[in-house]
């Protein structure tokens, strides 16, 4: 995870509204992102995930290119819950509240009794992976493991769920920079 390491070091913050925000290649595609840090952090999910699964769901938006990484690499295929509608049959809205944000998610292509693997880009409060894992326990569908590139220290929404959370690493951000925890 060296390339990873230095990759957070080299990450602004900046401040949104109390809120310190990693800019990160991972977590918002900018500055861009390397082709050694995705294959690197895509071989660090690899080894960390319970791969026996159906399908690998990614949250849109900075979890996609991580779960497609991961899909070519190991022929699960891919599931994305997006933040936008679009009527299919099926199709299960979820609420997600964030530190910082308050939107809508729509679920497709989960059934009752899918083992799925979740891959996110960042952990930071729990309530985009707290809202989704409800609406997958609602369908049915059985979460086999999440796993995350960056989880931040703190109090989480993931806290009153039985889910765990895998990262490749924890991390606390403040103005002056990022601390990874080991």
């Amino acid at each position: 995870m060296e390339k990873l390491r230095e990759s957070l070091h080299e990450a602004p913050i900046i401040d949104k509204d109390g809120y310190s925000y990693l800019v990160h290649p991972l977590s918002n595609g900018v500055p861009m992102l390397e082709p050694e840090l995705l294959r690197e952090v895509v071989v660090g999910v690899t080894r960390a995930a319970d791969l026996d699964v159906d399908k690998i769901v990614a949250p849109e938006a900075m979890g996609i290119h991580i779960a497609t990484a991961l899909s070519l690499q190991t022929d699960i295929p891919l599931v994305v819950i997006r933040k936008r509608s679009y009527g299919l049959d099926d199709e299960v809205p979820l609420h997600k509240t964030t530190g910082y944000s308050e939107s809508e998610m729509f679920i497709n292509d989960i059934e009752a009794g899918d083992d799925l693997l979740i891959v996110d880009d960042l952990l930071s409060t729990g309530g985009t992976m707290a809202a989704i894992c409800e609406a997958l326990d609602d369908i049915g569908a059985d979460i086999s493991d999440i796993v995350v590139v960056f989880r931040k220290q703190g109090d989480s929404a993931l806290d009153d769920t039985d889910y765990d959370v895998t990262s490749l690493l924890d991390i606390s951000v403040d103005q002056s920079g990022v601390t990874i925890h080991d």
